[in-house]
């Protein structure tokens, strides 16, 4: 039989965690953490990591373990994740995935491998030194050559995703688009997806809230821990919430134009999230547009029960 996993998906600030932590209850079960930036250490009020508080007493996986300095890949979690969720198994429990990130849930959930497209350090470093000396532009209009859909959706300035979709298509001869549409329909595990969506302009004053809420947390001086220690171009500092905040440190914009920034990030990232799991994924949706957000986790544990008390595979 399959190995059973539940997953809770969705945009951020719509209530993934405690959803994810209510259903881990009522199972008895363990939480596994489905966001890139959560595993980095001291990053706390940015990634609006998990709260001990939040957790209660129900165990939680791939948070604080790596250095805001380490990369983190979608290869690598899908390694550890895959792992945890057969030992969370043979202990007789469904692991819950929880997470935003769509391409660390879907490289969990599918029969995605990595093993074609690993690394060629001297290619990717031949790119590095072309924009060194011709800019990131020059690097961007040899994706267009080869990857225009993958072109058109990363910017220039993201030289490490441009270098990245150049590489797959150096070692595999597939463009990223058609690398990440490999995996089978079919699903390894007895997989049920539980979507959190919401009214979009309730969302973006959620998130915007949530962004105020982190700068009187903080979020600053969180930002200025790594900027004091020189990670300002490490993969943690590029994620939502650091890499406005260093633009501000670095003289490049005022605090109250990075905060605006952020916001606006912040609610592009969830509407991407968003059309990524419609498109991509076989999800069950909840609308927690209105504040009965209990009454909803309640549903999602009433549908969750159902579907394994039938024994769905």
């Amino acid at each position: 039989m399959k190995e059973k996993l539940i997953a809770v998906v969705g945009p951020t600030a719509v209530g993934k965690t405690k959803a994810g932590v209510e259903i881990a209850r009522h199972f008895n079960s363990e939480v596994i953490s489905g966001d890139s930036m959560q595993v980095y250490k001291g990053l706390d009020i940015g990634t609006a990591k998990v709260t001990p508080e939040e957790m209660g007493e129900v165990p939680h996986h791939m948070i604080n373990i790596k250095k805001p300095g380490e990369s983190f890949t979608a290869a690598e979690f899908q390694e550890k994740a895959r792992r945890l969720v057969t030992d969370i198994n043979q202990k007789g429990s469904i692991p819950v995935v929880v997470g935003g990130t769509g391409l660390y849930i879907r490289a969990l959930t599918r029969n995605f491998s990595f093993n074609e497209a690993e690394k060629d350090e001297g290619f990717r470093k031949s790119l590095e030194e072309k924009a060194e000396k011709f800019g990131k532009e020059a690097v961007h209009q040899k994706l267009w050559e080869t990857d225009p859909k993958s072109a058109k959706e990363i910017p220039p300035q993201n030289l490490r995703r441009v270098i990245r979709a150049l590489e797959i298509y150096h070692l595999t001869g597939k463009t990223m688009d058609r690398f990440y549409e490999q995996e089978e329909d079919e699903t390894p595990y007895n997989l049920q997806l539980i979507g959190l969506s919401m009214e979009r302009e309730k969302l973006y004053q959620r998130i915007n809230e949530r962004v105020d809420q982190m700068m009187k947390e903080g979020l600053l001086e969180e930002v200025q821990w790594l900027y004091d220690r020189g990670l300002q171009g490490s993969q943690s500092a590029r994620g939502i919430g650091y890499k406005e905040l260093l633009m501000h440190l670095e003289g490049k914009a005022s605090l109250s134009e990075a905060v605006e920034l952020l916001k606006r990030n912040s609610r592009r990232y969830a509407k991407r999230q968003l059309t990524w799991f419609r498109n991509k994924e076989n999800v069950e949706w909840f609308d927690m547009s209105q504040d009965n957000h209990n009454e909803k986790i309640k549903e999602m544990i009433s549908f969750l029960e159902g579907k394994y008390e039938k024994g769905v595979e």
